[in-house]
């Protein structure tokens, strides 16, 4: 295959270009007001991603006995010491306002009889705090109420399956973006300001709960154009995906255990209540680890939904529908479970208000890093943050967007730098199948920077990708962040020698005050580590 030399077909000229239309995408657009707005996405207006798959809820402190302090320290705790806590602070404050907006555009949520919203519980909360939408499809909902908006504004604009590849930078600042739509045609956009919405990583790993198209294209974009990035060992492992072979694995949503439902092993015992004092409700990293566990040493882990049988249909029909069509019935037999990836807390470095360290570059959502998960993120905080930062960043660009680059500078810059650009497989119909080399990367990443990791795997797993990066496919559109952003994760997780939250090293089993810090990297450098904002700092 190879690559080739970017040649654009058309130049399109935009104020705010958005990549991806998750709802962090959305929310910015439809805050970005004033400002012509285009959205680019490699799949169908609002249907890709892993928002619309999102089933646990939005995390807002909008009941009578809660407060967004409360919801802060349940945060930080969570967190395991590497949340900033200003940025705790300003986001659960902001969460109450959010839902308010959302209900404003139409959007409905799960209620009582009395009319009030239904709040639900889930691991680490110390309230019912969880704002659902027809049960287990909230961030379907979601997307649908933000996309509606986003089609009635004159301002927006949006480009469907189109592929971005690379970010344009001149003189140290984002100008541009170069892609490629359906059909193979080259486009370059011209902006004044970038938005990365590109979701996570999850499908780097073998084992996921993540659509194909989280293969880390924004991530990877951001490390070649020299945005810093940082936490990209933290990778999130959800404890109850439904365990019936292939790839995603339907997700069974924390919030049945928040209901009542049990983790169970061959032998019908709770596991869990050896493991830790909140037994099914501790901290994910916890939950995953003992489930994980008892998998690797040969046994079995079951969800018991038994406890809430009758309402299960009617209050989580996503997750009743996915068992029926595997041939299980979650209300009356209890159904396998197992680890998989779920949500990545690194990604690129961001302020509140979804600014990078480049200048005319933005990220917002999961491909964002803004301190809020720390090493191990708080159950239904990630459609909030995608809400508040992608609002925040929105309304900053609304109001101050840079001057803009002409196209013909844009189109300078890439002749200057010679710009190559992958040949992504839709545009060469007889180019190498690259599957296989992707299986391998998803399988090495399971197997040496899973739920364990240790020294010895995480050397095997560089010289593997290392291998991999060689082969004849590489470059071939996804493939090509795939690698980058694996590399990228296997080195920061070589680095930090300590275990704290997500990321367990069995050769370093316990925290150590002295990685009480975030590692970033800009490029492939490591910067020096940047030590966590104290939790005390939050006054609560």
């Amino acid at each position: 295959m190879g690559t080739h030399i970017f040649t654009p077909e058309e130049i399109r000229r935009a104020e705010v270009l958005i990549i991806g239309g998750g709802v962090a995408g959305l929310s910015a657009a439809v805050h970005a007001r004033g400002r012509e707005v285009v959205m680019v996405g490699k799949t169908a207006f609002a249907n890709g991603g892993s928002s619309p798959l999102a089933q646990g809820g939005v995390a807002a402190a909008i009941g009578g006995d809660d407060s967004p302090a409360r919801h802060a320290r349940d945060t930080i705790e969570a967190g395991a010491g590497l949340c900033d806590a200003e940025v705790v602070r300003r986001i659960t404050e902001d969460g109450p306002g959010r839902i308010g907006e959302l209900l404003v555009l139409g959007a409905e949520f799960d209620r009582r009889g009395d009319g009030r919203l239904a709040l639900g519980r889930e691991a680490a909360h110390s309230r019912n705090r969880i704002a659902h939408s027809a049960g287990d499809a909230t961030g379907a909902e979601l997307v649908s109420a933000l996309a509606d908006a986003v089609r009635e504004a004159r301002n927006i604009s949006r480009d469907e399956d189109t592929l971005a590849l690379d970010l344009v930078v001149d003189r140290g600042a984002v100008v541009g973006v170069m892609a490629v739509d359906r059909s193979g045609r080259h486009v370059l956009y011209a902006a004044s300001e970038v938005v990365l919405a590109t979701g996570g990583i999850g499908w780097l790993w073998s084992h996921t709960t993540n659509p194909a198209e989280a293969t880390g294209d924004g991530l990877a974009m951001a490390i070649r154009a020299g945005a810093r990035v940082a936490d990209l060992e933290f990778m999130q492992f959800h404890p109850t995906a439904l365990a019936v072979g292939g790839s995603p694995m339907p997700l069974l949503t924390e919030a049945l255990r928040g209901d009542g439902a049990v983790l169970i092993d061959e032998s019908g015992s709770r596991f869990m209540l050896d493991e830790h004092p909140e037994a099914e409700l501790a901290p994910r990293d916890v939950v995953a680890r003992a489930v994980w566990r008892r998998l690797r040493d040969g046994g079995s882990v079951f969800l018991d939904a038994g406890p809430l049988s009758d309402r299960v249909e009617s209050r989580f029909p996503t997750v009743a529908r996915a068992c029926a069509d595997n041939g299980l019935d979650l209300a009356s037999e209890p159904v396998p479970v197992a680890p998989a990836a779920h949500y990545h807390m690194g990604g690129v470095m961001v302020d509140t208000q979804g600014r990078t360290t480049l200048p005319g570059l933005w990220a917002v959502g999961e491909v964002a890093r803004t301190g809020l998960h720390g090493a191990n993120r708080l159950a239904s905080n990630s459609l909030l943050e995608a809400l508040v930062v992608g609002a925040a960043a929105g309304d900053a660009l609304a109001s101050k967007c840079r001057p803009p680059a002409h196209p013909v500078r844009v189109r300078e810059v890439m002749g200057q730098k010679g710009v190559r650009v992958a040949e992504h497989p839709w545009l060469d119909q007889a180019a190498p199948d690259i599957s296989e080399n992707a299986a391998a990367v998803r399988s090495l990443m399971w197997q040496a920077v899973g739920l364990e990791r240790d020294a010895a795997g995480l050397r095997r797993a560089e010289r593997d990708l290392l291998d991999l990066a060689g082969s004849p496919e590489r470059g071939a559109g996804e493939f090509e962040n795939i690698l980058l952003v694996a590399r990228a994760v296997v080195r920061a997780a070589t680095a930090r020698t300590e275990s704290r939250g997500a990321h367990f090293r069995s050769d370093f089993p316990r925290p150590s005050e002295c990685w009480r810090q975030a590692l970033v990297f800009e490029g492939e450098q490591m910067l020096r580590p940047q030590r966590v904002v104290p939790a005390s700092s939050t006054g609560s």
